[in-house]
């Protein structure tokens, strides 16, 4: 478990922040931060203040990462690129989250290092980490700003013959009337959504197309929503596309593989980020993933042979 309660002692009076900052080499702002959130106590109270003392034995939860073997694809000194698999969350959802990207990208190069932005639990590819607070700053301003293109393959249902460019706005709201609470749908009242589909290749057999998904903008299941809007679901989503109680069921852990595999047309969510190309410290970047991913579809197309 990455998240662990530490035993400390302060043989005497001094403050919080100091004493995290000399016994466990913890930068002021970082100490300053744990404090705030809540991550010290004694005798089950908790501090919050940054500014407080601390004397005796007490408690200090902290994220001590757990590496499962998982290697960065591309390292620089200031960043590098994981090809995280289906299934891995990047970031702890919860204290309780027993592994994420994040443990593998702070157990190779420090706390520190970070994620700079994210792709959804089922969607593999490649996801960029900074490996230093500098570094850090610069790689999300050029998501905010747009100065990094990211390209996804994703399997969808259907023959898509010409590429889309699909502007549809896009909506997130909680909706207490519905199953299932917190759905994104085309809207007019939503953000302004931009993707540009490329169809790639298309088997008949399956009467499925391998696309190119380039999103123009960054929101919440923005190629998913788009793609379902257009009539050309991907293969094995279990939200959009799906019948709202076997969405429910998917969320609350309860639907089986073979039901997935038999409502969606796979055990896994059909999305990878393929390609990240970008500009840093005078040097253009086109990182490209190694995965096989047509093969890893196909695979997951077929529950026997994934268990």
């Amino acid at each position: 478990m990455p998240f662990v309660t530490k035993k400390l002692h302060a043989p005497t009076r001094q403050k919080a922040v100091l004493f995290l900052i000399r016994e466990l080499g913890l930068s002021q702002p970082e100490a300053q931060r744990l404090v705030a959130k809540g991550r010290l106590s004694q005798g089950g109270v908790v501090m919050s203040n940054q500014m407080g003392f601390i004397e005796g034995d007490f408690d200090f939860i902290c994220f001590e990462p757990l590496s499962m073997g998982l290697s960065a694809t591309f390292v620089t000194p200031d960043f590098a690129v994981y090809d995280k698999p289906s299934g891995v969350l990047v970031h702890p959802q919860s204290r309780r989250t027993a592994y994420s990207l994040n443990d593998e990208i702070k157990h190779r190069f420090g706390h520190n290092a970070n994620v700079v932005h994210r792709i959804d639990q089922e969607t593999s590819g490649l996801v960029l980490a900074s490996r230093h607070k500098k570094s850090e700053r610069i790689l999300k301003m050029l998501f905010e700003d747009r100065h990094i293109t990211k390209r996804y393959w994703a399997m969808v249902h259907g023959h898509l013959e010409h590429p889309m460019d699909i502007h549809e706005p896009l909506l997130r709201r909680e909706d207490p009337s519905t199953l299932v609470r917190m759905v994104v749908k085309v809207h007019s009242e939503g953000k302004a959504s931009r993707t540009f589909i490329k169809p790639l290749r298309y088997f008949p057999e399956h009467d499925m197309t391998l696309v190119e998904a380039s999103p123009l903008t960054g929101r919440t299941h923005q190629i998913r929503v788009h793609l379902f809007h257009v009539k050309h679901p991907i293969v094995g989503d279990p939200i959009y596309g799906q019948e709202e109680v076997d969405v429910a069921r998917f969320l609350e852990k309860e639907l089986s593989l073979d039901e997935r595999l038999q409502k969606s047309g796979a055990t896994r969510l059909l999305l990878h980020a393929h390609a990240l190309e970008f500009d840093y410290a005078k040097t253009s970047y086109h990182i490209v993933s190694q995965e096989d991913f047509v093969t890893t579809c196909f695979e997951s197309m077929q529950i026997s042979s994934i268990l």
